[in-house]
């Protein structure tokens, strides 16, 4: 009998083992092998009739792994309803357990795994009657533990899924109760993996409720505390990242998230829902950004995978994003394929309601839109009856569709009135939701949602040929970031990362001079400055909004100047002429023929930069920028001639125009030029108030060639500049000079960061000043001068929404900002600043001295004075 038992305990013991293993391989995404461990362990309980003695822990093993089997089982290959027969079978296990205390722990896992599989099947109401059991069970076990440290772990995990079933249930109190109280009790025992791992869903319900900025907030906090332990940051935090990314049409950087993450999980060969979470995730992301193949390709790999899991709900949202390309590039295209419609409707009519009702009234939306496009009206109207009104937590996406859908028909209809009106209240409803968040990235992310409402209105206004509406419709749905008062806020933790940055920085320089290896070095970098990225997508803070222009407001502000603003519909070019206090209208010809010409002008100017060319380069290459210059001046500004007369200009381009150094064309020179994202902001900006302070400072940054002159001729000019240069032209130092300054002049190179333009930045002494380092000043500089870079170039968003290192300035509440936008040579931006400097102290206004500094060699002087000039 003695040798039974041992074999018995022995047979317990290594069925526990596998158990351990099992878990261990499911946690490091090795699924079906975890899952072959637990069975194999199951197969061992089966070949041994427990004696007394032994039966409570046959019993306890025996439920541990059918559990674990159960959960793994339905996330590999979709049996939750083989999982949950499982489970009600040790249900009647349990009733055996003699212990009280064990059968409590047993208990309270058998039910959190109950609820989960629940939440899987999409029954989450009925999964919170066991997640409360669970709970209820667990208490039972902690109140009687003399240390409730080691059994924490899965009580907090059964509250914070509990909250995640809430949060689902669009029960946000319950679900922020939960997860608070989750994070509170982890951190309170110094659990802080756990109150990481609770961050995610906490931050998902911030998503959830609208604001993106908190919900940013939670996700980066989780990831540092990862980072803090050394571990690696769950794939499933990076892809909510993406989720919040997206909500603030940040397509791109979702899609950076989302790559990060894929390939990994493709080379560990996961079927699991999550994969094909990412992949969906990437889907959309691929979808906002106009890559259709790319979407299509994701959208149909995610639904695969999620047929295979079983999820309706997760099969319907990769149908949608599938037909959504299609769609898309129907509508684009104008080859719409006759089986579009019942496609749509059919995968609309397939969904469970309510549960699936928005997927179903997206999958309806997107047909409204096929039929509109055939002419089908009526049809149209009957499908778009069916699509319910929003709710509270509807997401903004389905706001903007329906707002569309309802315009086109009333476009349709004939009745353009109506229509405007609908993209008037869209607007409106994204105005509430750009309001919420939090840095310049965000605020002008959220235009992406509105793109095609702002795009309709402003081709229903120019077929009226209405100048007057068609200024005020551009200006309702271009760069409304610039709208927002700025707020001056520090975050220390942002401030952290910078500073780690900058010492990495001259880390590398010396392991370079000393002619060490520099890849590890590079590769702390690289991570450093993206999660210093990520955190300044929502520290950055911004006010109240200001109201739209009106045209009356302008055209007093301009006086004896006029405004000319571009727009575009389609192909079609139009300049909007603000002059003497009226608007006219001017047409001028192909979109894409002017976006090329400015582009192959840049090209030339970037190529003539360099101070010491061969003169046949130079003769060749500047011939080809005036061929350029020309055929912008003859498509762009000729037409407005008789309009603009020797009058100073107040410029707001469109798109690929952001890019023309409107100096170069032959009709422009010597006139003082202004460029603005919109009019309102460059009203905003020529009513700010213009400091009092008469500081001056003249900055040099590291390895520049011809510009050691430059500042002392420029001091000159400026008898009581603060000059800082060579060593004490550090981050800190600067800072401190341009706090309240009149006047800022920069000699330092500087580069653009495409993925945060508030990470855009110039090289000093001891490493990078950022963008936002700039806007947090308490007082920025009034006027800021960079002689040495191109930060003048935007990176152009949706809507005209313009980010660069100069427009965050502006942006932040500079009034001004000189800069090139393109390539110049250091002894080129040497004399231009010269002549530049003698002007303003001679008292020209910026705009009409640059003016004047730039005839004097156009080609190689591409600056453009931006803000109130």
């Amino acid at each position: 009998m003695a040798v039974i038992e041992l074999n018995q305990s022995e047979i317990i013991r290594a069925a526990r083992e596998l158990h351990r293993a099992g878990v261990d391989a499911a946690c490091s995404a090795r699924q079906r092998e975890g899952v072959r461990l637990l069975r194999r362990g199951l197969a061992l309980l089966d070949s041994i009739q427990p004696v007394a003695e032994n039966h409570d822990g046959w019993l306890a093993t025996r439920i541990r792994l059918t559990c674990t089997i159960a959960a793994l089982s339905s996330e590999t290959a979709g049996e939750v309803a083989a999982g949950m027969a499982g489970l009600d079978e040790v249900r009647l296990l349990l009733e055996s357990v003699s212990d009280a205390l064990l059968r409590a722990e047993l208990g309270g896992q058998l039910d959190h795994n109950y609820a989960l599989l629940l939440m899987a099947a999409g029954r989450n109401e009925e999964s919170l009657a066991y997640f409360d059991s669970s709970i209820g069970q667990k208490n039972v076990v902690l109140a009687s533990a003399e240390d409730p440290t080691s059994l924490l772990g899965p009580y907090l995990g059964t509250l914070a899924t509990r909250g995640l079933a809430n949060t689902r249930l669009g029960d946000i109190r319950k679900a922020r109760e939960d997860l608070t109280r989750s994070i509170e009790l982890a951190e309170r025992h110094d659990l802080k993996a756990q109150a990481a791992d609770v961050m995610r869903p906490l931050g998902s319900l911030e998503l959830r409720v609208g604001n993106v900025p908190a919900a940013l907030r939670v996700f980066n906090k989780g990831e540092h505390i990862y980072r803090a332990l050394d571990m690696k940051v769950p794939p499933l935090l990076r892809l909510a990242q993406a989720q919040a990314l997206l909500t603030a049409g940040l397509a791109e950087e979702a899609g950076g998230h989302l790559d990060e993450v894929l390939p990994a999980m493709l080379a560990q060969r996961s079927i699991s829902r999550d994969l094909a979470d990412v992949e969906l995730y990437r889907a959309s992301a691929a979808l906002m950004s106009d890559d259709l193949e790319l979407a299509r390709s994701h959208a149909a790999s995610a639904r695969r995978r999620m047929l295979r899991w079983g999820c309706q709900t997760c099969v319907a949202n990769a149908t949608i994003v599938g037909l959504r390309a299609d769609v898309q590039e129907a509508l684009r295209t104008n080859e719409i394929s006759p089986t579009l419609t019942s496609r749509a409707l059919r995968a609309a009519n397939g969904m469970p309601m309510p549960r699936l009702a928005d997927q179903a009234a997206l999958a309806r939306m997107l047909a409204v839109r096929v039929e509109l496009r055939k002419g089908k009206r009526k049809r149209a109207a009957e499908l778009l009856a069916r699509i319910p009104q929003p709710g509270r937590l509807t997401s903004v996406d389905y706001r903007m569709l329906r707002r569309l859908c309802r315009a086109e028909l009333a476009v349709a209809e004939g009745d353009k009135t109506k229509a405007l009106a609908e993209i008037r209240a869209g607007l409106t409803e994204l105005d509430r939701v750009r309001d919420r968040m939090g840095g310049i990235e965000l605020v002008s992310g959220t235009a992406l949602h509105g793109r095609e409402l702002a795009d309709l209105a402003v081709k229903i206004v120019l077929e009226r040929a209405d100048a007057a509406r068609l200024f005020g419709w551009t200006e309702r749905t271009r760069a409304q970031s610039y709208r927002y008062e700025p707020v001056v806020a520090t975050d220390p933790e942002l401030a952290e990362r910078v500073g780690e940055v900058r010492g990495l920085d001259q880390a590398i320089h010396q392991a370079q001079h000393e002619g060490h290896p520099t890849a590890a070095l590079r590769t702390k970098h690289a991570e450093r400055l993206r999660e210093a990225h990520r955190l300044g997508w929502h520290t950055g803070r911004w006010g109240r909004p200001r109201p739209v222009a009106r045209l009356a407001e302008v055209a007093e502000e301009l006086g004896e100047r006029a405004l000319v603003s571009f727009a575009s519909s389609g192909d079609d070019l139009v300049a909007m002429v603000v002059v003497d206090g009226r608007c006219e209208l001017v047409r001028l010809g192909s979109a894409e023929r002017a976006a090329e010409s400015a582009r192959m002008l840049n090209v030339d100017l970037d190529a003539l930069a360099p101070d010491r060319l061969p003169a046949p380069l130079v003769q060749s290459v500047l011939g080809s920028a005036r061929k350029q210059a020309e055929r912008l001046d003859i498509q762009l500004i000729r037409p407005l001639e008789a309009l603009l007369g020797d009058r100073g200009l107040i410029v707001v381009p469109t798109g690929p125009l952001f890019a023309v150094p409107w100096g170069v064309l032959p009709a422009l020179r010597s006139r003082p030029i202004v460029v603005a994202p919109s009019a309102t902001a460059w009203l905003g900006a020529a009513r700010s108030t213009v400091s009092r302070a008469r500081k001056v400072v003249l900055v040099r940054g590291p390895g520049l060639v011809g510009t050691r002159g430059e500042l002392d001729k420029l001091a000159v000019h400026y008898r009581t500049a603060r000059t800082l240069a060579d060593g004490e032209a550090t981050v800190s130092s600067v800072l401190r000079a341009l706090d309240g300054a009149k006047l800022a002049h920069i000699a330092a190179h500087g580069a653009h960061e495409p993925e945060n333009a508030l990470f855009s930045r110039l090289e000093l002494a001891d490493g990078a000043l950022f963008a936002h380092e700039m806007a947090g000043l308490a007082q920025p500089p009034t006027q800021v001068v960079f002689a040495a870079c191109e930060l003048a170039l935007n990176r152009i968003r949706p809507g005209d929404e313009v980010l660069g290192f100069a427009s965050a300035l502006l942006a932040s509440g500079s009034r001004t900002v000189i800069a090139p936008l393109s390539r110049v040579g250091d002894e080129a931006a040497a004399a231009a600043m010269d002549d530049y400097h003698r002007g303003l102290t001679g008292g020209a206004g910026p705009a009409t001295a640059l003016a004047d500094t730039i005839a004097v060699d156009p080609f190689r002087r591409p600056f453009v004075c931006l803000g109130a000039g």
